[in-house]
């Protein structure tokens, strides 16, 4: 019901977006001699900011073309390397003809970074890509947005996500890096674990944790607290929502993304509106650079993702309240 009261509010919201996209069109067009006029700024600046605020945000683009390499511009592709209806393991090629010209002839070793799966894109993390794209083939996972899967794909928890590391790390070979952002973390050492158990040639030859909750009894941030102080039906019954249509998962019952970021901005909601009012600020007064950088970063920030109910709610209950990786006792 949730996500269909959403959805309902962005199509009642369309005749007054379209009506502020016109405006802005308007008060911004060059053949308007007013457009220069505080009254023109005013009028451009508040129908950008409500069609801005009430636009549907998608899959940001990773907008890495080149990268420099001892001051050459190495031009960058994304190639599929493995796909399942859960996500695209991307390979940013880098030009071999351009590499040479760095200077790098030998093979450089692989890493694969596993995006977190919490609400936003993996696109967060390109410029973590540019980094390791000095050194490295660089591999990341771009994980599906829950409501785009269809629901005869069946199911993606808690373990699927675990088989999935484990399964791209085994594609890309012997000695592979892999480097955890985040969420990822707890099943990404489970993986490895699972696969060194095995005598697996493709565990990584090394595993980087950045901000994972291995231990989330350790240095709780507000997300650890929140899971402590819910029961875990609390989760179940209040931050679960059925997909409605038109969307190819329809029917898939799904953590949505607008929620998960109502919880980032309302733990912060004085800085976020404050960052919309100096937005309007500068756009009436004219300031462009200001007003695109702001642009920038709301353009991700406001693109997220749907995760799947079982996924999300078996995050909570391991990694969350039971803390069973920490303890051996996850199976």
């Amino acid at each position: 019901m949730l996500y269909t009261l959403y959805e309902a509010g962005f199509y009642v919201a369309a005749p007054l977006r379209a009506a502020a996209r016109v405006t802005r069109q308007y008060w911004s067009s060059p053949l308007n001699p007013a457009r220069e006029t505080p009254v023109g700024r005013r009028l451009f600046a508040s129908a950008d900011l409500f069609a801005n605020l009430t636009r549907r945000y998608g899959r940001p683009d990773w907008g890495i073309e080149s990268v420099r390499i001892s001051g050459v511009d190495v031009r960058v592709r994304r190639v599929e390397a493995w796909s399942s209806p859960w996500v695209k393991l991307t390979h940013f090629v880098r030009d071999p003809l351009d590499l040479r010209r760095a200077g790098r002839t030998a093979a450089a070793p692989a890493v694969l970074i596993v995006a977190p799966l919490s609400g936003h894109y993996a696109t967060l993390l390109r410029d973590t890509v540019r980094t390791f794209l000095q050194d490295h083939e660089v591999f990341i996972t771009d994980w599906s947005n829950a409501r785009d899967v269809p629901v005869l794909e069946g199911r993606f928890d808690f373990h699927d996500y675990l088989d999935h590391v484990r399964e791209m790390l085994r594609r890309l070979g012997p000695r592979c890096h892999v480097v955890a952002v985040c969420q990822p973390g707890p099943a990404v050492l489970s993986a490895a674990a699972l696969m060194a158990e095995d005598g697996d040639e493709g565990r990584p030859a090394s595993m980087t944790f950045m901000g994972s909750p291995l231990d989330a009894r350790f240095s709780p941030t507000v997300t650890n607290k929140l899971a402590e102080e819910r029961p875990f039906a609390w989760f179940k019954s209040n931050m679960i929502s059925t997909v409605p249509l038109p969307f190819a998962g329809a029917g898939r019952r799904v953590y949505p993304g607008f929620v998960q970021l109502y919880s980032f901005m309302s733990m912060n909601m004085e800085r976020h509106q404050d960052a919309h009012w100096r937005y309007l600020q500068d756009l009436m007064n004219g300031d462009g650079d200001s007003a695109e950088k702001h642009l920038e970063f709301y353009d991700e920030y406001l693109s997220v993702l749907d995760l799947t109910e079982e996924f999300y709610l078996q995050t909570v209950d391991i990694v969350f309240q039971q803390h069973l990786l920490p303890k051996g006792e996850l199976t």
